[in-house]
């Protein structure tokens, strides 16, 4: 029996240029630590990629986000002292060269960004209820990471950075900000207009670290098969 060969255009929702856009917008994103530039992010901008944001997946559609806008400079001071902290017992990990060249990484933008936000995540949300959840809790922080890409990506098509700040301790953060205890702490991210956009990520160029090809992270049928 000979299987029947069924044509079908399966982009035709979207036109090659705009199927282009979207990939370029993969490819140009960046984590942005440095060189931002000092004008405010409007408010309608933000509220464009926050929207983008809030349109991500969700198990179950608990939407378990919350965004936490800071632009208070005082606020954001605090935030970056517990940033320093922090940084600095993360530098103790390394020794000798590795040593020199973490003290030589710009890791944070909180204070040079306009706009910090912390992304909190509802672990246990009555939307949804519970809807995909029962083998697997975590996908509600999942779900979170998603609304950060979501983020991430309209930030570039709009001319902002963004900048994941991870060396901060949650503690701190959840104390500066007054989060409630049933809430996750996922990110603290900075946001603002760049001079320009590295054709690169910073690590690489750092010597930090090289990307893996594709081919190293792809398996068939069972894990290391490659």
């Amino acid at each position: 029996m000979v299987a029947r060969v069924v044509t079908r255009d399966m982009t035709s929702d979207f036109s090659p240029e705009e199927r282009a856009a979207v990939y370029r917008a993969i490819r140009a994103r960046r984590d942005v630590r440095a060189d931002f530039s000092s004008d405010d992010v409007p408010e309608d901008v933000l509220l464009r990629v926050l929207e983008a944001a809030h349109q991500a997946p969700s198990v179950g559609l608990s939407q378990p986000w919350r965004f936490i806008v800071v632009r208070d400079l005082a606020t954001r001071r605090d935030v970056r002292a517990a940033f320093d902290e922090a940084n600095t017992a993360a530098a103790r990990a390394y020794e000798g060269e590795r040593a020199e060249r973490y003290r030589s990484l710009r890791l944070q933008g909180i204070l040079e960004a306009p706009v910090n936000l912390c992304v909190v995540c509802d672990d246990d949300p009555e939307r949804g209820h519970g809807l995909g959840r029962q083998t697997m809790p975590e996908t509600v922080r999942y779900s979170t990471v998603c609304a950060i890409q979501n983020l991430w990506l309209a930030a570039r098509v709009e001319g902002l950075g963004v900048g994941w700040v991870s060396i901060v301790d949650p503690h701190a953060l959840r104390r500066i900000l007054t989060i409630p205890d049933h809430l996750t702490v996922v990110a603290y991210l900075c946001i603002g207009y760049v001079h320009t956009f590295a054709t690169e990520p910073d690590l690489v160029r750092a010597g930090w670290e090289n990307r893996l090809p594709l081919a190293a992270v792809i398996d068939h049928e069972r894990y290391g098969s490659h």
